[in-house]
């Protein structure tokens, strides 16, 4: 083989397949349209399961869970179409865990806001995340929330995760001498849930592709020969069809109430500020964890069409709420459709494709049970426990904030307390151990914030 000299050092790549090559840039980032197709299948195995568990969680908040179903799919085809097709990342985007339950949990149970002002609550996020997606602004609020209380947060929302996850199957009840005991293992959806706790994380551990999809799926299948109640009903109820045609989300589409946002402003005020920072630092981190795996990133280290990526996450949050569910996000199981190639926006394509099936498959969606799910959750809360590696838990200033978010988070059974009493420690720390340098100017807001939040809370309540 011999190399000419005359030409140029680095002749230009060329396009060889077509339209989609060209379009997608296939061929410069060294894939292929059946490598793509096959880390779409993959991704959308892997997030499967948000069909069945986002649903299942904001149903608690008192909406429709069919309608759920098909919101849930919607968002996540408008989402993952407009990453592929204006980023050209292969970052699937799907209604965000950790804010589903902040949304029904906190927002509705505990606060007593009407769902549809929380919908309008993520909204008006999506809005300012946008806004802040096109400027510079996101960089100087990335570098001013101290790394503690990001992770102390994010694992917050992982522990709460857990206990709801537990508790909404049954495996955690409520205990007159102890508030709360393990459920008697004499009782089957016990059994069945604790079967599903220790065997899915095995999957997950061996690399099953769709691990929590499939565990879901089994948990579910069984559910209709183990007993719920004496009177003979089961765990798992029958569905009236397999398939059906997808219906439109009449009861959640555009019910938005921004009149008791307005009424409840300072209410609001800590809210809007934990979907704002869930959502910019976890689509940061994805961003960050899946183009670094698929060695995307500039020579500088800056991600590509990062305002694009951003830009995507903010529209699909705005677009979440008016069909009806909460913050939709890039999901971090975008990496196994990396694994298996993936490497442009074709394969964000081809997971929005795979929820279009989904939806016509619903009605198997509304009938899983509550002992199916909770798995899923136990492994996703723990996943949201992996930055605490991050934080050297032997100085008191970064240990007490964490511990306390997670503890008062848990056992008060509410977020936003645990995320005050975190900052107050944080604050008051630094100030005893001369580190005043580290409360930047956004935790000293987050402290007001969070004292007009109990002032204006003690007086409502």
């Amino acid at each position: 083989m011999t190399t000419s000299t005359s030409g140029p050092a680095n002749p230009p790549k060329t396009h060889s397949g077509g339209w989609l090559d060209r379009r997608f840039k296939l061929t410069e980032r060294g894939s292929s349209v059946p490598q793509e197709v096959i880390a779409g299948i993959t991704t959308f195995a892997a997030m499967a399961y948000i069909v069945a568990v986002n649903p299942a969680i904001m149903s608690a908040a008192g909406m429709d869970r069919g309608d759920l179903v098909i919101a849930t799919a919607l968002a996540a085809i408008f989402g993952s179409l407009m990453m592929g097709l204006t980023a050209n990342l292969p970052l699937a985007v799907a209604p965000a865990m950790g804010s589903n339950i902040v949304f029904a949990y906190v927002m509705v149970k505990q606060m007593g806001i009407p769902w549809q002002g929380a919908l309008a609550m993520v909204f008006i996020s999506g809005v300012i995340f946008l806004v802040l997606s096109l400027s510079k602004v996101r960089e100087k609020v990335a570098k001013e929330v101290p790394e503690v209380l990001k992770v102390g947060i994010q694992a917050a929302v992982g522990t709460l995760i857990v206990f709801i996850g537990l508790r909404g199957a049954g495996f955690i009840v409520a205990n007159p001498s102890t508030y709360v005991a393990m459920g008697s293992l004499a009782s089957p959806p016990v059994l069945l849930t604790l079967a599903g706790i220790l065997i899915t994380p095995i999957l997950v551990a061996r690399g099953i592709p769709g691990a929590l999809i499939l565990s879901i799926a089994a948990i579910t299948l069984i559910g209709l020969f183990v007993p719920l109640k004496p009177d003979g009903t089961m765990v798992t109820s029958l569905p009236a069809a397999i398939f059906a045609l997808p219906k439109w989300p009449h009861s959640t589409f555009l019910a938005l109430d921004f009149s008791y946002l307005v009424s409840h402003f300072l209410v609001a005020l800590p809210l809007l500020f934990y979907f704002l920072c869930g959502e910019f630092f976890s689509t940061l981190a994805t961003l960050i964890g899946v183009t670094g795996a698929a060695n995307l990133r500039k020579p500088d280290g800056s991600i590509p069409n990062a305002t694009a990526a951003f830009s995507t996450d903010a529209t699909a949050t705005i677009v979440g709420p008016l069909l009806g569910t909460s913050v939709v996000t890039a999901f971090i199981e975008s990496v196994t459709g990396v694994q298996a190639g993936g490497r442009t926006g074709l394969t964000s394509v081809v997971v929005a494709l795979g929820f279009v099936l989904a939806l016509f498959i619903w009605p198997v969606f509304v009938i899983i049970p509550p002992q199916a799910t909770a798995p899923a959750l136990v492994l996703v809360g723990i996943f949201m426990l992996q930055g605490l590696g991050r934080i050297d838990l032997g100085d008191l200033a970064n240990a007490v904030p964490v511990v306390l978010m997670l503890l008062v988070t848990v056992l008060s059974n509410n977020l936003i307390n645990g995320m005050a009493i975190g900052t107050f420690a944080y604050i008051l720390l630094c100030l005893a151990l001369n580190r005043r340098s580290e409360v930047t100017p956004v935790v000293w807001g987050l402290g007001v914030v969070f004292v007009l939040f109990f002032v204006v809370t003690s007086r409502l309540m």
